[in-house]
């Protein structure tokens, strides 16, 4: 909480008070713990992307010296561990429900913290070895054998909607897990029958991975007397990745600490409880010995949670003149094995229209399940991704139709007058200035010199363009506040507590007490 003087905090910058022990080398990562008698982990993982589990041999495993244990996903599932508690829908109140249009329930399937049943990505681990140096136990792990029966596997995002496509879940009659209609079908397809202008984009826009500098580690200590388990971790939430691990491993949450140091890196890929945590957690218990696990980056790439992944086929109509009159398709969110997160394909398609004008929509919205490493929300999930999409159709119509790329932004943009906004998709715009922010960005990048720099350049052998493009962003979960201590001269003290956001609109607090 800041305390300042005479003047409104609220927006303020802070300044850093952290830069110059990490930049000196005094900060303290996950891997930096260590703890007394401590043992090391190496899971071993799937060669293949899809497979049932035969049997597991680990006798070779368990006759090397140093090695101390080798447990599989069935030794887990014997003590009665749980799976990974997803949560598939955000918390943010101003999204827009999403349901299967029949009227189905929405699919859930288990993801357990080692493969027990089949494997269903490359890189998903099926058991851990413990050994006393992590030389030993990789050595170990290689002398574990796994017989597997490869099965046909799907990684396209587009082929696993694919009624054909090979089933990850027996229990399913498809891969698609969440398939959702937004809009009014009939309603654009009387405008599209009649538009004179039409321009369409399919596109993918393909998963990434964060890559940090820092890869994950994990170090579980557990203390039989007490019966307190202690995990050092990297997240983003040190009371969501208790609780996780209590419902797991089947114990009060009050026994469980978690203690985060530095976090090299984040934007999404460290916001739950990673499958190694519970792991090392659950070895630490059977074993009462402190356990370690730390990732190499060949790894990171196979089991760090993974990001976007979302095929598009998407349509626009408008008229002569260059305004929007509707905009239609289909979204298909790759989750990856396991279903983790609906809210990359829900924050993105609610808001497919962007800030600008748009009559009439329709969109189905579909989730499917791969063989490839699970997603997660990234950074601002799922709304760039659809940015991109309306922006590319609009530079589409542009070069199609020969309007003008900016003033056809401008005529479509969503002005100040008409906030708050609903969209077609039920999304509500409380504020914005959407023409000055463009028109800022234009004078800034001083688009209308832009045709002498490209002759300039041009003369000298280089080709260079230019592009404009608008974005929004929505608010991903519940309000948050910020708070304001002012003292002022007469003694007073004022407390201002401001929503910074909430979905559907801003408001501050004020109160007023003596010194």
């Amino acid at each position: 909480m800041a305390v300042k003087t005479g003047t409104s905090g609220i927006g303020d910058s802070l300044n850093r008070r952290e830069d110059r022990r990490l930049v000196t080398g005094h900060g303290c990562f996950s891997d930096d713990f260590n703890s007394a008698g401590q043992v090391y982990a190496v899971i071993v993982r799937s060669p293949h992307a899809h497979a049932v589990i035969g049997s597991i041999d680990k006798s070779r495993a368990l006759a090397l010296s140093g090695v101390i244990a080798v447990f599989t996903g069935k030794d887990m599932l014997s003590t009665g561990v749980k799976p990974i508690p997803h949560t598939p829908f955000g918390l943010g109140k101003a999204d827009i429900p999403m349901s299967n249009f029949d009227g189905s329930p929405i699919v859930v399937v288990q993801h357990f913290p080692l493969a027990h049943d089949k494997v269903r990505y490359i890189g998903e681990g099926v058991a851990v070895v413990i050994a006393r140096s992590v030389d030993l136990a990789k050595d170990g792990a290689e002398l574990v054998q796994v017989d597997y029966e490869v099965l046909a596997s799907v990684t396209n995002t587009r082929k696993a909607a694919q009624a054909n496509a090979p089933k990850l879940w027996s229990h399913l009659s498809s891969n698609v897990c969440l398939d959702a209609q937004l809009g009014n079908e009939e309603a654009c397809k009387t405008v599209f029958d009649k538009a004179p202008c039409v321009v369409s984009l399919n596109t993918w826009v393909q998963r990434v991975t964060a890559m940090p500098m820092e890869p994950r580690a994990a170090l579980a200590i557990y203390e039989p007397t007490s019966q307190v388990l202690t995990l050092h971790a990297c997240s983003s939430g040190g009371n969501r990745l208790k609780n996780d691990l209590s419902t797991v491993l089947g114990i009060s949450a009050n026994r469980v600490r978690v203690l985060i140091g530095d976090v090299g890196g984040h934007f999404g890929a460290r916001g739950m409880i990673n499958t190694e945590d519970a792991v090392v957690a659950w070895s630490a218990m059977q074993l009462c010995q402190p356990v370690k696990w730390t990732c190499e980056r060949h790894e990171a790439f196979l089991s760090d949670y993974q990001g976007r992944d979302l095929v598009v086929d998407c349509e626009l109509a408008l008229d002569e003149d260059g305004y929007f009159l509707a905009m239609r398709g289909s979204n298909i969110s790759n989750l990856g094995a396991y279903i983790g997160n609906f809210q990359p394909l829900q924050k993105g398609v609610e808001i497919m229209s962007s800030i600008y004008r748009m009559p009439v929509v329709h969109f189905r919205a579909r989730a499917v399940v791969s063989n490839t490493t699970p997603t997660r929300p990234y950074r601002s999930a799922g709304r760039p991704e659809v940015m991109f999409v309306m922006e590319r159709l609009i530079d589409l119509a542009a070069a199609k139709y020969d309007f003008d790329r900016v003033e056809i932004r401008r005529k479509n943009l969503i002005a100040e007058s008409e906030l708050p906004y609903q969209n077609p998709f039920g999304m509500v715009y409380d504020s914005g200035a959407y023409h000055k922010v463009m028109d800022a960005a234009l004078t800034l990048g001083d688009w209308s010199g832009f045709k002498s720099r490209q002759a300039e350049a041009k003369q000298r052998g280089k080709r260079r363009g230019i592009g404009v493009a608008n974005y929004v962003d929505t608010a991903t979960g519940a309000p948050r506040e910020r708070a304001e201590i002012t003292i002022h001269p007469n003694g007073k003290v004022e407390v201002v507590i401001g929503i910074i956001s909430t979905g559907q609109g801003h408001e501050r607090r004020r109160f007023q007490c003596d010194a």
